[in-house]
């Protein structure tokens, strides 16, 4: 999540980039699908609902798949390599043919299989690949899997499948010929799909933090590797977005007597936290790894070296770094794997993704299709407080970077649509930042906005984003010594995050409130080299250097502002601007009116 006061702008407006690659493309749809809808319509939808969530997409997260397009009952899933799409393909019709024995579902999929050379924009795909999955599936008979000839040689020997030739059949818009197999999996074969063991996931992420090993195996170092694993549990257990498993089903594992798949097998989890601890002397080391086991990849390591001397601080300020990092980082992994869905529309939850995407470009073409974006999201699903806080977010970018043609409106809708995400889901330390900044910033009510604050940390204490946030709010309030606190606990929780441009830039506000404009202009300068052409810093930087006595370091920065905004007035910015002390709203106006911007 990007945590800024407006929207950002890049340096220019990238076009869309388009690559040709080669992709294995697996094409799903229900046989039938119109003459159920006709017959049971609702009960068709949440069926094939039920099919895509419990079958379809668990197994293509374990096989590493992404879902490219979905369209009605038709789905496009891309893999990284054949052999996983085809045993994709094969475990979902065997899932969903138990099913249908069971009589729990009477849906049956055709799904063809196929590897070719496809045109990648922005992660869409598009070309004769594509269409040539498409128009094979047609090919195969309820239940069935066909394969492209190239499919065919590529599995062969790899996989225990029979094929069945069904010639060259006509393929609508394909000008070459293709050849077409049926699949079937050998029953009984080793590594037969239905036979292999694999993770069924919860809703929520789900995630095993195993007792942190001991290098020499001393007491000393099981006590202090003891009290950070509890600490790191009890943290992460408070995050309602997480499932964590207890410390009593962990504890068991702390001799390490099996592989960490096997554990996240018996434990029924995702994610496992591994890591160990070294004491020489009065020192501590200390790993920590987080493991995406279905992924087989590491998604986070760091090492924490400190002291004895002060060891509850030691412990404290590694367990709260470690826990502020586990979250985005399987929050990342989630969205990019649809393991995350906090709702029942698959396609609004596609549109919010699709909306992070592109904020995240800072384009204004880009700005314009995500705010479309969340618009239908929310008319899609309108129970979805994500797409709302999302929506608010966007507002707030769209607004504070000059873009906005009715900004009077658009600050009503975004304390609108920021108070529905929280009336939908009160218990979202996000929806919760965003609607305490929303109503700060554009409605003026710092005082109820640092409530929502407090209610986002006592949810999530190690939130950077909700105390950064706060630290903002603190600034206009003319209390900037706690803002800058706060903001301390901003870079203990999240050192290396990307966007701490922005919490540079509340440090830069919170100085200058202070009357500190060296020190100011210090934090400003570090966000303007991180993001030149964000209008937030390149405002306040020309005001503190303009107060400090440097007009000509102002002029050449308003410069800079005044190519991106041409139309930036100070009366216009300064009548609503939420420094709540006349003195800080005043001596703004002042620098900058130094600086060389017009009334």
């Amino acid at each position: 999540m990007i945590q800024v006061e407006q929207a950002l702008e890049a340096p220019s407006i990238a076009p869309s980039v388009i690559t040709r690659r080669l992709a294995a493309i697996a094409f799903a749809d229900v046989a039938g699908f119109s003459r159920l809808m006709a017959l049971q319509d609702v009960e068709t939808v949440l069926r094939w609902r039920t099919l895509r969530t419990e079958i379809m997409e668990p197994h293509m997260v374990r096989h590493g798949g992404r879902i490219a397009e979905i369209a009605g009952d038709a789905v496009l899933v891309e893999f990284p390599s054949v052999v996983n799409a085809v045993r994709w393909a094969a475990d979902v019709q065997q899932a969903q043919s138990q099913r249908t024995l069971e009589g729990s579902s009477p849906l049956h999929l055709r799904i063809a299989v196929n590897v070719d050379d496809v045109i990648d924009e922005d992660g869409i795909l598009q070309g004769d690949g594509v269409n040539i999955a498409s128009r094979i599936h047609q090919a195969a008979e309820p239940g069935q899997i066909v394969v492209t000839a190239a499919v065919r040689d590529y599995v062969m020997n790899r996989l225990p499948l029979t094929f069945h030739d069904l010639g060259t059949p006509p393929l609508k818009n394909i000008n070459r010929m293709v050849r077409v197999y049926t699949v079937k999996w050998n029953e009984g074969a080793r590594g037969d799909p239905v036979a292999q063991p694999y993770l069924q996931w919860a809703a929520r992420p789900t995630i095993a933090v195993l007792p942190f090993r001991t290098v020499s195996g001393t007491d000393d170092e099981t006590y202090y590797g003891e009290g950070i694993t509890d600490e790191i549990i009890t943290g992460l257990s408070r995050n309602k977005s997480l499932y964590v498993i207890a410390r009593n089903s962990t504890w068991r594992y702390r001799d390490r007597d099996k592989d960490l798949r096997q554990i996240a097998s018996e434990l029924d989890v995702r994610y496992v936290l591994d890591g160990s601890v070294q004491r020489q002397g009065t020192r501590l080391r200390i790993n920590a790894e987080l493991i995406d086991i279905v992924g087989n990849i590491s998604i986070w390591a760091q090492r924490y070296e400190g002291s004895t001397d002060d060891l509850f601080e030691f412990q404290d300020r590694i367990a709260g770094s470690i826990l502020s990092s586990i979250e985005p980082r399987v929050r990342a992994v989630e969205t990019a794997r649809l393991g995350d869905r906090p709702t029942d529309s698959l396609d609004a939850y596609h549109c919010v993704l699709r909306a992070m995407s592109l904020l995240y470009t800072f384009t204004l073409e880009n700005y314009r299709e995500a705010g479309e974006l969340l618009e239908r999201a929310v008319t899609l699903d309108p129970s979805y407080a994500q797409a709302y806080a999302y929506l608010g977010w966007w507002l707030n970018f769209w607004i504070g970077e000059g873009w906005s043609k009715d900004p009077d409106a658009d600050k009503a809708r975004a304390l609108l649509v920021s108070q529905r995400a929280i009336e939908l889901d009160r218990e979202d330390p996000f929806a919760l930042a965003v609607a305490g900044h929303i109503l700060s910033f554009f409605g003026r009510n710092p005082e109820d906005a640092l409530d929502l604050f407090e209610e986002a940390l006592a949810l999530n204490q190690n939130s950077a984003f909700a105390w950064g946030l706060s630290a903002l709010t603190l600034a206009y309030l003319g209390r900037p010594d706690e803002a800058l606190e706060r903001l301390q606990n901003v870079w203990r929780l999240n050192p290396f995050d990307p966007l701490n441009f922005y919490f540079w830039i509340v440090a830069g506000i919170a100085e200058f409130v202070a009357g500190r404009y060296s020190e100011a202009i210090g934090w400003l300068r570090k966000s303007r080299r991180a993001n030149p052409r964000f209008i937030a810093c390149l405002r306040m930087l020309a005001a503190s250097l303009a107060a400090s006595g440097d007009e000509a370091g102002a002029r050449a920065i308003v410069q800079e502002l005044l190519a991106i905004e041409p139309s930036f007035r100070v009366s216009t910015f300064i009548s609503w601007y939420p420094l709540r002390r006349p003195d800080d709203l005043s001596r703004l106006a002042e620098g900058l009116l130094a600086a060389g911007v017009s009334e």
